[in-house]
């Protein structure tokens, strides 16, 4: 069983920064894919980026190349998610998982989810 809590979430305006962190509990983290999803309102959670065990390889949606930056600490069984140059259309819930067997943006191949951090970015 993994427990993963997330932080950093808050109110900024348009073209500030933010970085959330996921902290996971157990020794296992490194054996994990990690994922940031995120819910706005009245819409389904998507895919935001994932990054692999190692750390090595990271993937992003669209939207977010290029302004967002996924990393992991393993020693400290965290990832991060630095936003930067964040825009309104990034107000959201995020939520952290973890996902043992695969690379993978489909939200039904993560096994483990966070409780979410609100991000709100105002125009």
């Amino acid at each position: 069983q993994v427990q993963l809590v997330e932080s950093g979430g808050g109110l900024v305006q348009t073209g500030d920064s933010l970085r959330l962190a996921c902290t996971a509990s157990g020794r296992t983290f490194s054996t994990y894919t990690m994922g940031w999803f995120r819910q706005a309102p009245g819409k389904e959670r998507d895919f935001v980026a994932f990054i692999s065990r190692s750390g090595d390889s990271t993937v992003y949606v669209d939207s977010v190349k290029g302004r967002f930056t996924i990393s992991r600490d393993n020693a400290k069984n965290t990832v991060y998610l630095q936003m930067n140059s964040l825009k309104p259309e990034d107000t959201a819930v995020y939520y952290c998982a973890a996902n043992r067997l695969s690379s993978t943006r489909r939200q039904s191949d993560y096994d483990y989810w966070g409780q979410g951090t609100q991000v709100t970015v105002s125009s």
